[in-house]
């Protein structure tokens, strides 16, 4: 059989049902294949950028690689990103780029290009890749896909590349003579002995703690441990914290849950974390959008574990914020352990008054307040408009108990930080390590074909949904049935609310001046795909309701002019991230920190920024 057929067949056996594509001569053998098969299907999408974002959102509901073709030259550098996406954002994923003949291939690195649409692409992806290699020999091909597929999803899941020329893809082979992978070499194991001891030394902290919290982040979801740490809380009856990659693993119908974190904040306004004496960090890397650019203020009071399957983030000269205990272990492995010993130890003393002062945190500080939810929700040079956070949060009552939200990038995804309150059963998928306007609506065509029978929403930009914007063709060739919301603002809101704050109020090509968005309603029915508006806050729930029902694909265009400011948020890097903007008064202040404010608390002077536009007139 042919290589091409083989490489298909055998996606197709490891249960990959679906495979996003754009076709091109150099992967020409390899989209013929799928006409030979019954074992999976293509997607053809109309961008390779929009095909390798529905493989990441494929992959994180699935459960199995999300996988893409492309052509050579163009099309393998428009997968660019999405390997950045799904490497940082650690997503097990296989790109497969076709390459041209072998024999046109450049003899050295000396010679720029010899074959039309020659690229070296395996060089350019290898700093954003788990591995990256060109098959040259036929008889590799079983070797190859299998080491691809392992190591995608070892330890620390990440992307794969495999380039194959176009005269290795319609190469004949004998399967039966074909040699495997042997991931014996690669695959290792933890030291559980190393592991015991440093949980017990955290449940002897533990013991002695008065402000313990847990904070999760996206490794979990990648350790398939979701339910082993919602297990967890319960076992240890301290409050647990989301990141942004966290949002549906603590979710908010959670008992346990304190709020989520970072330098927009959430419900809570940061305070629990802040004043925590023990922290335990689970699949997180706490990034600096965690942090703040004042790192060392974060958790200052508190002794700090992580666990993480990465050795580099565990190594102490690494880290940008140094911590206490760092375990090498995967979430899972290290959760059920932790729970097993919690068990069979004596009781844990009771941390109810602790918990209970986060949780009136998490409800005082909410970042939806009540005058958002209101007829007259945002207000614009007098005339009403749809307040997003009022729309976030009422399209999270209306969602299905499984449903899945996919978020974008820039403002909407603080919209959907601050205002979504998600269930358990349901997803919220987005990209935050390379966070690229535009990603959710490719990744919602991924998230449907993953699991169509599921209520699959994107929550868009105007500027996000330019940038994709031909996959609305995809939405009518497959009748693919996700709802769009596109928060349309007219203008880039989170980056004209940066330049406000660090450019004197100079908003360069951020709208009106310099950017204006397309009348999406006019696109999208050009394209055949039925379109709603929703004008402002008293058309929201009707208009969530309707579109919600609709059989098929829908495009909501909801109209919030000019809104940018997202609140609560830190102000300027130097700021400790309980210290947030609005600023609350000195006294309020004060009486939630339970360890000594720091001495930047209060309000930082910047004698030039614009101040940030509030939310009501």
């Amino acid at each position: 059989m042919k290589v091409a057929d083989y490489l298909i067949d055998y996606l197709g056996d490891y249960g990959i049902d679906q495979i996003f594509i754009l076709y091109g001569a150099a992967n020409g053998h390899l989209i013929d294949a799928f006409t030979r098969t019954k074992k999976t299907k293509y997607v053809a999408v109309l961008h390779e950028q929009a095909g390798g974002f529905a493989a990441e959102g494929y992959a994180k509901i699935k459960g199995k690689p999300g996988v893409s073709i492309v052509t050579s030259g163009p099309g393998a550098l428009n997968l660019l990103t999405p390997i950045a996406n799904c490497f940082y954002d650690s997503v097990p994923c296989v790109f497969i780029t076709g390459q041209i003949n072998s024999k046109f291939l450049r003899p050295s690195p000396e010679i720029r290009q010899v074959g039309f649409q020659e690229t070296d692409i395996v060089s350019i992806v290898r700093p954003i890749t788990k591995y990256a290699t060109m098959i040259r020999r036929p008889e590799d091909i079983r070797s190859e896909i299998e080491k691809a597929l392992f190591l995608c999803q070892h330890r620390r899941p990440g992307p794969v590349l495999l380039d194959i020329p176009v005269d290795v893809q319609e190469a004949r082979i004998d399967p039966t003579k074909l040699v495997g992978f042997d991931p014996t070499p690669v695959q290792g194991s933890y030291d559980f002995k190393a592991v015991d001891l440093q949980i017990d030394r955290y449940l002897e902290d533990l013991r002695k703690a008065k402000r313990p919290i847990i904070l999760l982040g996206g490794g979990v979801h990648s350790a398939g441990a979701v339910e082993e740490v919602r297990t967890l809380g319960k076992t240890l009856k301290i409050p647990c914290f989301a990141t942004w990659n966290a949002m549906d693993v603590v979710t908010s119908d959670y008992e346990y849950y304190g709020g989520r974190v970072g330098t927009y904040g959430g419900p809570g306004r940061n305070f629990g974390v802040q004043n925590s004496d023990l922290l335990l960090a689970i699949g997180s890397r706490i990034s600096g959008r965690i942090t703040g650019g004042n790192v060392r203020s974060f958790a200052r009071g508190a002794k700090k574990y992580l666990v993480d399957v990465d050795e580099a983030q565990l190594t102490p000269a690494l880290q940008q914020l140094p911590f206490d205990e760092n375990i090498l272990c995967d979430a899972r492995d290290f959760t059920t352990r932790l729970i097993a010993k919690a068990k069979s130890a004596p009781p844990l003393p009771s941390f109810a008054d602790w918990t209970s002062q986060v949780m009136t945190w998490k409800t005082k500080y909410d970042p939806v307040q009540p005058a958002f939810m209101e007829k007259r929700g945002y207000v614009y040079e007098g005339k009403p408009y749809v307040h997003p956070y009022a729309f976030m949060r009422k399209l999270s009552r209306q969602m299905a108990s499984d449903g899945i939200v996919v978020g974008d990038l820039g403002g909407v995804s603080v919209v959907c930080g601050h205002g979504y309150k998600a269930r358990q059963a349901q997803r919220f998928v987005t990209n935050n390590g390379n966070a690229p306007m535009g990603f959710s609506f490719a990744g919602a065509i991924g998230c449907w074909f993953a699991d169509p029978r599921r209520q699959v929403v994107c929550v868009i930009g105007d500027g996000g949904f330019n940038m994709n914007i031909q996959e609305l063709q995809t939405l009518i060739n497959y009748k693919v049935g996700i709802k769009t919301f596109i928060l349309n603002n007219h203008i880039y809101g989170i980056t004209k609310a940066f330049q406000e704050t660090n450019f004197q109020g100079r908003t360069e090509a951020c709208g009106p001046l310099g950017y204006s968005p397309p009348d999406f309603v006019k696109v999208s029915d050009a394209y055949g795909v039925k379109t709603f508006t929703i004008s402002d806050n008293s058309e929201i729930e009707a208009k969530i309701a309707e579109v919600l029902a609709y059989d098929g694909p829908v495009v909501c265009d909801v109209n919030m002019h000019e809104f940018h400011a997202y609140e609560p948020r830190i102000f300027g890097w130097g700021t400790p991230i309980e210290d947030m903007y609005p600023y609350l008064p000195r006294d309020e202040f004060r009486a939630n920190m339970m360890i000594e404010p720091h001495d930047t608390w209060q309000k930082p002077v910047y004698p030039d920024v614009v101040k940030p536009q509030s939310s009501m007139e």
